[in-house]
């Protein structure tokens, strides 16, 4: 064979070639920056023909080099009497076999003996600096676990970070009780994986600072494996980190803080008769601190204490049946609210489906529909800022407006549009994602009420008190009977002639509901709130709308809340 120098560029494909598929953009980048560091150890194999020079074997090396800028790259040429160029171009492809990471990690290692830097392996090796330092890992592998490595029966990844977390004789020990039996091959290295994992505690949790980590004792490792743009830093001590976090909490719990213990699943325990609460602190709640003892970061819940009768005895005395009726007298038993919490829920599933088909199927003019979307900004599911509940509507409306990169001047792509977003926005449900009381205007402005349905069921009239059910039966002519089951079935059989609604469900807003509104946006104009009122994140919730409160409590909101950011 003659040795020549050719310009990669002139070099013909084989139209035999036998690989027909690419190795894929990320093999072909590394190769093309190993050849720009080694060059191409191995010459192509190419034949000549009359008009050109035809590449046999060594197309993926013609075209890295290329691609890396090389003018001039040396090839073999083949005698023109030799047939088998189909064979030397498969045998090329198939025959050949990758080194296993146990053998890559042996050849770093003499590569780094031989004063070669991290960056420079990976360099020549195109890999990263993150994987020649993973595989370097495996110098803390007990011998024999490593010499079963090489013959191919590797862990995964997070096996293997677990594994060679733990020092050789932990290794050694697990290796003895797990390793292959005689005349085995495989290992079952989810069980060695197990044996040696050890529970770590990352510094990205730890409140603490370095004071406390010399005081216990805390050193920090460097989790190699996890992702490479946060604090990868970890503790396997965790009672030194546990202790750390407890000493830092009790130095800095505010004034309203608590600290407070866990159950046996790592659930707060709370005080007696305490109520937790879903909003931000207010003035006489309580701060809960604790310790997730997953993951060993400092987590809190507000709550109410039960308010004490300071008139109230303290000693326990028996009472007399004639006291019991006086004390019953005094203070009679709560009232049932008229419709319960399921009932509630039902309400909102019912609008929120009525107010959809309203939106995509009811006469809506430009004037209300801009008027809609301007409202639909304001609704408490609405947060520009954050990740929406409508992400994907969102996407989609905005794709069909933009079509073929230009803001659409289709009017009745845009009408509709609008509608789609709307629909998939507002929403009367009692959960998170409840639009408060902008939904009900909506609706009620393009009359919603007619898409509500049939309420007169078996599983909706059982959700009303007997005041409640009494009244809503008046409205279609049914009488009250001696019991409310036989009431129910009254309105039950007579809305099947007829359409039953509850008024309590319908759209529009009360009287009641539209001052409360008022009173609401009033607050935020009002400067003794500016200051010291705290924002409650969870704003989204039911307890601005009115018609969906229990019976006819209101929640208290005190004008002056503490400061909850006492703690980072």
């Amino acid at each position: 064979m003659e040795l020549r120098a050719v310009d990669p560029t002139i070099l013909k494909p084989n139209p035999k070639n036998p690989r027909h598929s690419a190795a894929g953009d990320h093999p072909d980048e590394q190769f093309v920056a190993n050849i720009k560091t080694v060059g191409i150890l191995q010459p192509p194999l190419v034949k000549e023909t009359d008009k050109y020079l035809e590449i046999i074997a060594g197309h993926r090396r013609v075209r890295a080099a290329i691609a890396a800028g090389l003018t001039e790259i040396f090839v073999l040429i083949k005698p023109p009497d030799d047939s088998n160029d189909t064979l030397c171009a498969v045998s090329e492809n198939v025959v050949r076999a990758n080194l296993n990471p146990v053998d890559q990690w042996r050849a770093i290692e003499s590569l780094s003996s031989d004063h070669w830097t991290d960056d420079a392996i990976g360099a020549a090796l195109a890999l990263p600096v993150r994987m020649i330092k993973k595989l370097r890992l495996l110098a803390h592998l007990y011998p024999p676990m490593l010499d079963h490595l090489a013959k191919g029966d590797m862990p995964t990844e997070a096996q293997l970070r677990h594994i060679t977390g733990a020092n050789n004789q932990e290794q050694a020990s697990v290796w003895k009780k797990h390793k292959p039996k005689k005349g085995g091959t495989a290992v079952d290295w989810y069980s060695i994986s197990t044996a040696l994992q050890k529970r770590r505690l990352y510094a990205e949790h730890a409140k603490f600072g370095p004071d406390e980590e010399q005081a216990f004792g805390i050193t920090w490792l460097d989790d190699l494996f996890a992702p490479g743009d946060k604090d990868t830093r970890y503790t396997t001590d965790a009672e030194a980190f546990l202790a750390a976090q407890t000493a830092w909490l009790e130095a800095n719990l505010p004034k309203n803080g608590l600290i407070l213990t866990v159950d046996e699943y790592g659930a707060p325990k709370l005080p007696p008769k305490a109520e937790r609460t879903w909003s931000a602190p207010k003035r006489g709640d309580t701060i809960g601190f604790y310790i997730n003892f997953r993951d060993g970061s400092v987590e809190d819940i507000v709550f109410r204490l039960p308010k004490t009768d300071a008139k109230s005895d303290t000693t326990k005395t028996k009472h007399t049946a004639a006291d019991a009726t006086e004390e019953t007298a005094e203070h009679p038993k709560k009232p049932r609210a008229e419709i319960t919490s399921k009932g509630q829920e039902m309400i909102g599933e019912f609008r929120t489906a009525a107010l959809s088909k309203a939106i995509l199927e009811n006469e809506i003019d430009d004037s209300t529909l801009l008027a809609l979307l301007v409202i639909a900004f304001t609704a408490n599911n609405v947060d520009i800022k954050s990740n929406d509940y409508t992400r994907g509507a969102q996407r989609t409306v905005l794709q069909k407006l933009t079509e073929g990169g230009h803001l659409s001047q289709d009017l009745t792509l845009v009408r509709q549009s609008a509608r789609d977003l709307l629909a998939a926005t507002l929403s009367c449900r009692t959960n998170y994602n409840s639009s408060g009381i902008a939904a009900r205007f909506a609706g009620d402005a393009i009359g919603a009420d007619a898409h509500l349905p049939n309420m007169a069921t078996e599983e909706f009239l059982p959700c009303l008190s007997k005041a409640a059910l009494e009244r809503a039966a008046s409205t279609i002519g049914v009488l009250p009977r001696h019991r409310a089951k036989e009431t129910r079935a009254a309105v039950i059989s007579e809305a099947g002639k007829t359409h039953f609604v509850l008024p309590a469900a319908t759209f529009a807003p009360t009287a009641n509901e539209i001052e409360t509104q008022k009173t609401e946006a009033a607050r935020h104009f009002r400067p003794e709130y500016q200051d010291d009122e705290i924002d409650n994140p969870n704003d989204n919730n039911t307890a601005t709308d009115p018609s969906l409160q229990k019976g006819d409590e209101t929640l208290e909101e005190d004008e002056t809340s503490p400061q909850y950011d006492d703690i980072e």
